[in-house]
């Protein structure tokens, strides 16, 4: 597999330096992406980094992962219009230990000529002093040759300039470069289009300081067709860690993917083949309303990230609502994905002693629980068939509801037509 004709057809290259094509035609080669671990977790952002490395791996070539230890306590300057927050030791060292193990998900770290490897540039740098740094370092490389990246042109021209140790961000990026070149064999660093400048940086370093040479790629930035930003919700970033957005949540941010961002991502974001993708645009420009673009992406990165049995889950969840599921079905969901589907209803919580002796269906939702604003409206809607409890239709207004048509001994779901869900929770 041809790593760069593989990435010019999926629409992700961007840069690639001269000679880069020719070396990794003719030899297994090492190369890298760096992460800076400024979080617990990688987030949907850093996919298209990960994928890369996905690919230079299938492509045959040895794929190195970066964990930023030293970077993540100086903070990369590019695409940035204010001073990153230093973290603490502590902190940096805690955020590392969670991304190599979310690292070692996506890359097979165990296969042979090829497996990955994973590195930490505080390694490195902590034995480094500041006079050392600058005399081997600094002297190579020129304050002009500094100047004229777009990442420091940019902040000098804002309002709240940029600090010396943003400045110095490029060189120490450059030094891990040239460190896995000398020490490692690591002819290529890659990483998103934003970087070619810290990139480039480095690969002058190489050639200053050692008459190397070094080679640099990048990928494009993802954007929305909307031109809202990629890997945000209303709620936040969209993370990798289960913890901080369930699989559930994972999958839905995808299965919510316009058309058009469905159409670009699937390149992206999948490993299917060419045709296979060719053939999904087919089926999906037939019948847009069936989503089998955004079905076909939620399910690979999905499993990709999570499990096949998150994914079978989270499609379980996603029909429940829309389905012919029963109140089974939602007892066997554990409470946080059934939570994470009922958290943009509206909710009420009454107390249990309420139901322990039965409670007229029409009290409950018009008082205790405000699905309808008057008893008259619930009657009148409950006559016409429109009223579910836990998704059985409410025959008439003299039902009772009793704590056995609890859920989880917690939760009843009030329907009010198709569309309109309620949760009850019951305490």
């Amino acid at each position: 597999m041809n790593f760069i004709e593989e990435l010019k057809w999926r629409g992700m290259l961007h840069d690639v330096m001269p000679g880069t094509e020719e070396l990794l035609s003719k030899q297994v080669t090492r190369g890298y992406i760096g992460f800076d671990p400024t979080a617990d977790s990688l987030h949907v952002g850093h996919l298209t980094q990960i994928m890369t490395l996905i690919h230079f791996q299938r492509s045959g070539h040895q794929p190195v992962a970066l964990v930023g230890g030293a970077t993540g306590m100086v903070g990369d300057p590019s695409g940035k219009s204010d001073e990153r927050n230093l973290l603490s030791e502590n902190i940096l060292r805690h955020n590392e230990d969670c991304l190599k193990k979310q690292l070692s998900h996506f890359l097979d770290f165990n296969a042979g000529e090829n497996g990955a490897i994973l590195v930490n540039n505080y390694d490195w740098f902590k034995g480094i002093t500041f006079l050392d740094f600058i005399r081997d370092i600094g002297k190579h490389i020129t304050v002009n040759y500094m100047m004229a990246k777009d990442s420091v042109k940019k902040r000098l021209e804002g309002d709240t300039g940029m600090s010396f140790t943003e400045f110095t961000y490029q060189l120490v990026q450059g030094y891990d470069f040239y460190y896995l070149w000398k020490n490692l064999n690591c002819q290529v660093q890659m990483g998103g289009s934003d970087q070619w400048g810290n990139i480039v940086t480095g690969t002058e370093l190489i050639r200053r300081k050692d008459a190397g040479e070094a080679y640099a790629m990048t990928t494009q930035l993802i954007k929305k067709a909307d031109g809202t930003k990629f890997g945000k919700t209303e709620s936040g970033a969209v993370w990798l860690d289960r913890k901080k957005t369930s699989p559930y949540k994972f999958y839905q941010f995808w299965l919510n993917a316009s058309d058009s961002d469905a159409a670009t991502w699937i390149y992206i974001f999948t490993l299917l083949t060419k045709e296979e993708i060719e053939n999904l645009k087919e089926e999906h420009a037939k019948a847009p309303h069936l989503r089998i673009l955004q079905k076909a992406l939620a399910k690979e990165i999905t499993i990709r990230t999570h499990s096949e049995t998150d994914y079978n889950t989270a499609v379980e969840a996603s029909n429940i609502l829309f389905g012919n599921a029963t109140a089974e079905a939602f007892a066997q969901l554990d409470e946080e994905t059934f939570l994470d589907i009922f958290s943009g209803v509206p909710q009420f919580t009454i107390a249990k002693t309420d139901l322990e002796n039965g409670l007229n269906v029409v009290e409950l939702l018009a008082e205790k629980a405000a699905v309808f604003p008057s008893k008259g409206e619930a009657r009148k809607m409950i006559a016409g068939g429109g009223v579910s409890i836990n998704k059985t239709k409410v025959e008439n207004d003299t039902e009772a509801i009793s704590t056995n048509h609890l859920i989880n001994n917690k939760f009843l779901i009030a329907q009010k037509g198709k569309k309109n869900y309620f949760l009850i929770t019951v305490s």
